[in-house]
Order: C-alpha cells, then structure tokens, then sequence
C-alpha cells in the first residue's frame, strides 16, 4: 500500500489522498488543526491560566467548578493533575464503568483522585443490557465496535455537570495525539440513533439505564456546559506526562493508547487489524511523528511487527468471549463472516451532526474550547 511520506498513514484508510510530496491528506489537516486551536509556550499557558480564571469565577461557592472525565489512561490523568496541581480548580473526577476496565485502570483512578483529594462519581453500566449492545455491534459487522462506550462517556460527563450545576467540562482531547483517525475506520462517537438503529435490529434485552442523548440534549448540554481541552494550551508531550505522572502517582503507563480497557486492546489490536485491516497503531504513531514525540523509522519499525501479536492475545480472546457470553468460535464467526458494514449502512444522526460539526473528526472539540477564549 502507498504510504505518507510524512507519517506512517497508508492506503489500509480507503478514502486517503496524497499531494505531490507524497503527504496525506491527514498531515496536511494537523497542520490546519495546529494553526487553528493549539497555542504552545508562554501564550497557551496564559490562555489555559484566564479559562481558568474564568471557571472558579463561574464555580464560586460551588463545591466543585468543573468536570473532567477520568479512565486511567494518561491523557485525562495528566489534565486532571494540571487542573488541580497548576491551574488551583476544584474538579469533579467522572467515570464511566462498562465493564471492561483493567486492574491496573483501577488502580490509576483510584490513586489519582485520592493523592489530588478529588471526589470521583461513577456510573457503573448494567452489564446484562451493554453486553447485549456490544454484541449487536459485532453481529452488525461494523468496525466501530466502541461506539457504545464513546457515547456513554460523553453524555456522562454532561449529565454529571448538570446535576451538580458545574458550567465547565475538562477533557483530554488533543490535536498533538489524536489527529489522523480515518473517517472510515470509525465515526458516530456521540451518534444515539446509530447506536439504537444497530441494537434494534441485532439486540434483544431493552435499553434501559445507558447514557444517551437525542439530538436536542446534544444541543442543549453543548450550550449549557462549556467543553475545555487543555492538552491543546500547554506544551503536551505524551512520553514526559507519563514520566511525571509515574514519578508523582507512580501511575502505570500502557504499551498502546487507551489499553487500560481489556476490550479496546483486544478490539484494536486484533479485530480491526484482522478483519478490516485497520491497524489504528498507525493513526496513534502518524500523529506524534507529525507533533514531533516519535520519528518515522521508529514508527515503521513498531508496525512491522503485527498488532495482535502482543503477549495478551489469546488470553484477551477467551476472556472477551467468555464475558461476552459467546464461545470463541462464535466471537471468530462474528468476525469474520459477517458481511462488511459501515456507518453509513444504518441510519444515523450524521448529516445533522456534521452540519452542526463539521466533517473533521475532532473539529467539534476544539471550536467548543475556542468558545471561551
């Protein structure tokens, strides 16, 4: 397959392009994303100190000011810290369990929040009911298997702020990390009617407790609670956070971007990469060469060696399947001899979202921060 000159995305994204030099499409919109939202050294520090002003104006003799979601992984962890430790705010830690978190996850939260002295508020998603979800996404033989969870944890985090009358919410999205996923490798992120379009045709126990939001609850918790990204105002380095973040919480890093789910480990590193190709290593490591925190040689040398061939394979497959309530012959039948389907396939709030959104993947993010600066 033809690859970026520039990183380390290839033709395995259907809808790819290339210029000239050989630089993809994805390169050239991290460029314009940079351009327009990230502000490095002294000014973004100034910028992130006044949002911060601005949030304990708002949150004044309320017991908490802001939110900010919480997995275990390093990018909330560190926007966290720097919310308590450098920018003095008084936040709300939100968590959505779905059933999948790893011990070390666990321990992560569960450290962090007790050396920062912040309160955590979990919703815990019935088991029986998400379960029955998760299946109807792999009997619909789509590749955005963690949709469900994208949903849940958004519309936590909003309904958390509502009911505790905070205006702001804190989240780890980020240009420098997270700024070359394929459209079509997944979308529909904050998507209900998809979910609910898939889970009606292929589910069978009714959905009850998950967290969820029609389009007009999508509009009003976006105007009512303010959306900040801090990683995009101070000088965020992924290798460095963890390091400080190991040295202050002795926190337990991951050998993949959102590993501390034992699903989204299995689901990235081996079901997409053998049933649709998509090796999402690629879009990880293409935007930290292009932010400058990995080179490319060391990127192609990472991915000569094949996704699932990581230490906890076999042992995440009988697991996924035995939690899941499938044998593994079924959990491989799933995947493999469904017929391939998109998000297109299935109706969906797309044409809405994405006039409301734009059609970057991350784009909402970041014009929701640049509201409040």
């Amino acid at each position: 397959m033809a690859t970026c000159t520039r990183c380390v995305m290839d033709e395995s994204d259907p809808f790819i392009t290339f210029d000239e030099d050989g630089v993809c499409n994805h390169c050239h919109r991290y460029d314009s994303m940079v351009e327009r939202y990230v502000v490095s050294g002294s000014e973004g520090f100034v910028k992130m100190s006044q949002i911060a002003d601005k949030i304990k104006r708002k949150g004044k003799n309320k017991k908490y000011d802001c939110v900010v979601g919480v997995s275990g992984g390093v990018d909330s962890t560190y926007v966290l810290y720097r919310a308590v430790e450098t920018f003095g705010l008084r936040p709300l830690a939100v968590h959505v369990d779905n059933g999948w978190n790893s011990e070390l996850a666990v321990n992560n939260i569960t450290k962090t929040v007790k050396e920062f002295g912040v309160d955590l508020y979990t919703h815990v998603i019935d088991w029986d009911e998400f379960r029955d979800i998760q299946l109807s996404f792999l009997k619909a033989g789509v590749p955005d298997l963690e949709i469900p969870s994208d949903l849940a944890i958004h519309t936590f985090i909003f309904q958390a702020a509502k009911k505790f009358g905070i205006d702001y919410a804190l989240g780890g999205g980020n240009v420098r990390t997270e700024s070359h996923l394929p459209k079509a490798w997944s979308q529909g992120h904050r998507d209900w009617k998809y979910v609910k379009t898939i889970h009606d045709k292929y589910g069978s126990v009714p959905i009850r407790t998950l967290p969820r939001m029609t389009l007009l609850q999508y509009a009003y918790y976006h105007k009512t609670v303010k959306m900040i990204y801090p990683l995009n105002l101070i000088d965020y380095n992924k290798q460095d956070a963890t390091e400080e973040l190991r040295h202050r919480l002795d926190f337990f890093s991951y050998e993949g971007k959102h590993c501390e789910s034992i699903y989204t480990r299995f689901y990235q590193r081996y079901m997409l990469p053998m049933r649709f190709l998509y090796d999402k290593r690629r879009c990880h490591y293409s935007s930290l060469i292009c932010s400058g925190q990995m080179n490319r040689e060391e990127a192609l040398s990472l991915l000569s060696t094949p996704s699932w061939r990581y230490p906890q394979m076999e042992q995440d497959k009988e697991y996924v399947a035995k939690k899941l309530g499938i044998t593994i012959e079924e959990l491989e039948r799933y995947l493999f001899e469904n017929a391939h389907k998109g998000y297109d396939d299935f109706p969906n709030y797309g044409k809405v979202l994405n006039s409301w959104l734009g059609r970057n993947t991350l784009g909402f993010i970041f014009r929701d921060r640049m509201k409040v600066l």
